[in-house]
């Protein structure tokens, strides 16, 4: 199998691009009337509910990073057209749905607990201390 019939991911993840949809319409990015007249911008679409390369884990994982991205079928549309080629609109396409998969497989690093350091936690009361004094003369100050 040749690796370009499949877009690598990550080191876990390789999507045939059999899987991959492109569709193709007029562009409102650069190229003058040749945007009139050719299907430059590219949509890639990308079935994350259905996809057979896709394990459980991997598919929740995409569908709660990128449910905002995802339509209620389940299909992931990118959009790219920022040059006049439909061939660069479409290799621009596909690195954003790499990069998108890739970022949403990381793991999520746990997070460390920390508690502030004794002096943090005097100062911080001192200065509350001092603030609260500052109030209550000025307070005082009125009632004369």
């Amino acid at each position: 199998m040749s690796d370009e019939r499949f877009l690598l991911i990550n080191e876990y993840l390789q999507i045939p691009l059999a899987e991959i949809q492109f569709r193709f319409s007029a562009s409102s990015g650069p190229g003058g009337q040749h945007v009139n007249k050719t299907a430059t911008k590219a949509t890639v679409l990308f079935d994350v509910a259905h996809s057979p390369s896709l394990t459980a884990g991997q598919r929740a994982r995409i569908l709660d990073k990128l449910a905002n991205r995802i339509d209620n079928e389940g299909v992931l549309q990118i959009h790219a057209q920022a040059t006049r080629s439909q061939h660069k609109n479409r290799e621009l396409a596909l690195a954003r749905l790499q990069t998108l998969l890739a970022n949403a497989l990381k793991p999520v690093k746990p997070r460390k607990k920390t508690r502030p350091s004794r002096t943090a936690v005097e100062k911080r009361l001192t200065q509350k201390r001092q603030q609260s004094e500052k109030k209550q003369e000025r307070r005082r100050n009125w009632t004369d």
